[in-house]
């Protein structure tokens, strides 16, 4: 994970903001303004994170592969989690160039494989209490309830049969303090796309910071998350042989 983390910065210092270039700037950009060489990637923005390499594509488990990329990248909001299956991203950018069609149908169907959806609400508490209130129409049923802070949730979401992910319509209501695209405690109606592992709610927080709490409760939450997400056989998190 520290290493996804490390890259994931390096990457963003890339997509920077061109250093010396006279900007065309309007009156709304007094309200917001970015220094020369400041990244211009915005995660709230950002609706999907595609993986590559082989820790993500060959991970025992692809709720290893989300879990890593959601504690990695702590994307913001509603983001797509993806991972490219065997690193064929490359040579499907020289492919669109001249069958562009066939090129597009080989990235959503073969190429990527759809993890599903991380929502996590931007804000941070000082104590326990709702980060955000939900409600999901699934195929199987419509689901409504409240993410704590330093919760998380996993709900099924798969795939369809000709290889995309199904969708359900949600509702998000963030608490005072928490965004979730929307602005901050303002209600979101978004369409959410499942995968192999689903649609997950991550109510820890941005940014995401466990220096405040013991290492007691530190290993107590890190073994509630793993079993929500099931992340390891729960023998493995008990310690049992």
């Amino acid at each position: 994970k520290e290493a996804l983390r490390l890259a994931f910065i390096q990457h963003k210092s890339f997509a920077t903001v061109l250093k010396g270039v006279q900007q065309q700037r309007t009156i709304a950009d007094a309200f917001e303004q970015s220094t020369s060489g400041a990244t211009i990637v915005n995660m709230m923005s950002l609706d999907m994170l595609i993986g590559s390499g082989g820790v993500l594509s060959h991970a025992p488990r692809r709720q290893q592969a989300a879990m890593m990329m959601i504690d990695a990248f702590l994307p913001e909001g509603v983001t797509r989690l993806t991972v490219d299956s065997i690193f064929m991203m490359p040579q499907l950018g020289v492919l669109t160039e001249v069958q562009p069609k066939a090129a597009t149908e080989v990235f959503e169907k073969d190429c990527l494989i759809h993890l599903g959806t991380c929502v996590a609400p931007a804000g941070t508490s000082k104590k326990p209490g709702p980060v955000m209130k939900y409600t999901i129409d699934l195929p199987d049923g419509k689901v409504s309830g409240t993410l704590n802070y330093l919760e998380m949730k996993k709900f099924e979401l798969g795939i369809q049969e000709n290889g995309l992910p199904r969708k359900a319509k949600a509702i998000l209501e963030p608490e005072r303090g928490y965004d979730v695209g929307a602005g901050r405690g303002n209600k979101r109606e978004v369409e959410l796309h499942g995968g192999v592992v689903g649609i997950v709610l991550d109510g820890r927080g941005r940014p995401f910071d466990l220096s405040t709490i013991s290492e007691s409760d530190r290993i107590s939450y890190l073994k509630k998350w793993m079993t929500e997400l099931n992340i390891y056989n729960t023998a493995s998190l008990s310690g049992d042989q």
